[in-house]
């Protein structure tokens, strides 16, 4: 416990030093975000606030996560494993990030070529796994096991890839992945530790710590957005702890919002598609409530409290699982 409060606190103090010179830099470099046509007018305003911010995240957890792991004498294959994977995906964002910027439109990598980036890093940590753990191929729910062989792969990377997706779709307003993620990582960091995972659990207290450092950035009104930098990586990240640390089940309650927002643009396209009517007023669902009438504030504070509770319930559900009450 000793070693995720350090990791965590580590995390926090590197990403408030790295904040101030790197947004420095963005602004002197006139580096802003383009707002999509498809967000609400009032979002218009943020056009040019500085991106990218991801960047100064990422580079906080993987110091924190490096030092503390090798205090802790964890610094494994498996750790480094985890970390070339937030690496692989912090790159991809950046790319799509920077061809943003670049182009003067929010249109960065095609959706198949995003797509594919995703998949090809989520094969890394989900082999490695394969290959070293006689048990990675079981999927467990309590004291149920299902044996998914070679079929688990599949199911790892579509974890995976669907938490890079998830967590993208939840960047939409001031503080939201920042604020939501950190309760889901500090959960996962909990989960990994009582579950003999020390080096996942080391990994996600760095990641809710360098969070909750970037939200004193991005509260509104926000100086830097995380960018595709920031979101892609870190639900990649979110997924590939879940994956390493076999509780992938519980990823479902502890990612419960970035699931909603997930589900709430699958029901918007499909329902446009087979009726030609919007079951919400704009998706992500995060927008709905903001043409509803609530302020950017109001639906970014009852999102965090959401996830929250959510990563709470996935602690209880944890907890019962291991002591075989359910």
């Amino acid at each position: 416990m000793i070693m995720l409060a350090v990791a965590f606190l580590l995390g926090l103090i590197l990403c408030l030093l790295f904040g101030v010179p790197y947004i420095d830099f963005l602004k002197k470099k006139m580096v802003g975000q383009y707002i999509k046509d498809l967000a609400p007018e009032s979002h218009m305003q943020k056009a040019g606030t500085p991106t990218t911010g991801g960047v100064f995240i990422i580079l906080a957890v993987i110091l924190s996560s490096v030092v503390v792991l090798a205090l802790a004498q964890r610094l494994s294959t498996e750790a480094l494993i985890i970390i070339l994977t937030l690496v692989f995906y912090s790159i991809a964002g950046f790319q799509d990030d920077y061809l943003k910027i670049k182009q003067k439109k929010n249109d960065g990598l095609s959706a198949r070529g995003k797509l594919l980036r995703q998949v090809a890093i989520a094969l890394l940590p989900t082999l490695y796994l394969m290959m070293t753990n006689h048990s990675a191929g079981d999927f467990t729910i309590g004291h149920y096991v299902l044996h998914l062989g070679w079929w688990y792969p599949l199911l790892a990377v579509f974890i995976i890839t669907g938490a890079s997706n998830a967590y993208n779709l939840t960047d939409g307003l001031d503080g939201l992945a920042a604020s939501t993620g950190m309760f889901a990582f500090f959960a996962c960091s909990i989960i990994a530790l009582f579950s003999g995972h020390p080096e996942v659990a080391i990994i996600a207290s760095a990641v809710a710590g360098a969070l909750l450092g970037f939200l004193y950035y991005n509260k509104p009104k926000s100086q830097v957005f995380m960018g595709d930098t920031g979101s892609l990586a870190l639900g990649g990240l979110l997924g590939t702890l879940a994956v390493m640390g076999k509780f992938e089940f519980l990823l479902i309650f502890i990612g419960g919002i970035f699931v909603m927002e997930t589900l709430s643009v699958i029901i918007q396209v499909a329902s446009f598609k087979s009726t030609g009517k919007r079951v919400f007023k704009m998706a992500p669902i995060h927008h709905h409530f903001e043409l509803c009438g609530w302020s950017e504030k109001k639906v970014v504070t009852v999102f965090a409290i959401v996830s929250a509770v959510l990563a709470a319930f996935a602690l209880v559900l944890f907890y019962l699982f291991s002591r075989g009450i359910i």
